[in-house]
């Protein structure tokens, strides 16, 4: 019998995959704790409408990230931070920071785990820093750290 797993089951298969089960198995086990439907037509159409709709949703979330890539790649983003006299930071400039400021200035939502420093900025100047957006859409972005 074939069935549609609704959840990803160890040794048997991951979510939303069709597979063939024992008749007894399917009835007795993965039907009752719904863990699988009976592969229908009507049940494989919705499969598939949903995988179209998911593959049309990445393909549009793929196209606005390489869109903010590239006006990424334009900006420098400056950021103010007190500092000693020899140049130094009190503190840091964390990706934290940098993704919140980028919300401010240019309005763009960047998760602070996406953006790549080499390590924490702790001097005043220039800087780059990756933003990894995945899917192989990478920006460079450069930060300008002044003086308050």
């Amino acid at each position: 019998m074939k069935v549609i797993l609704l959840q990803d089951i160890k040794n048997v298969g991951r979510k939303e995959q069709v597979i063939e089960a024992n008749d007894g198995y399917a009835r007795n086990y993965l039907f009752p704790k719904k863990l699988a439907i009976e592969a229908s037509k009507d049940n494989m159409l919705k499969l598939q409408a949903k995988k179209t709709a998911e593959a049309n949703k990445k393909k549009a979330e793929i196209e606005t990230n390489k869109e903010i890539a590239k006006k990424i790649e334009k900006i420098e983003l400056q950021i103010k931070a007190k500092s000693g006299e020899n140049g130094k930071i009190f503190g840091g400039i964390t990706s934290k920071e940098i993704a919140e400021e980028l919300k401010i200035q240019y309005k763009f939502e960047i998760d602070k785990k996406k953006i790549v420093l080499k390590e924490t900025i702790k001097n005043l100047g220039r800087f780059s820093a990756e933003i990894k957006f995945g899917d192989g859409i990478n920006a460079k972005l450069t930060i300008n750290v002044q003086s308050k």
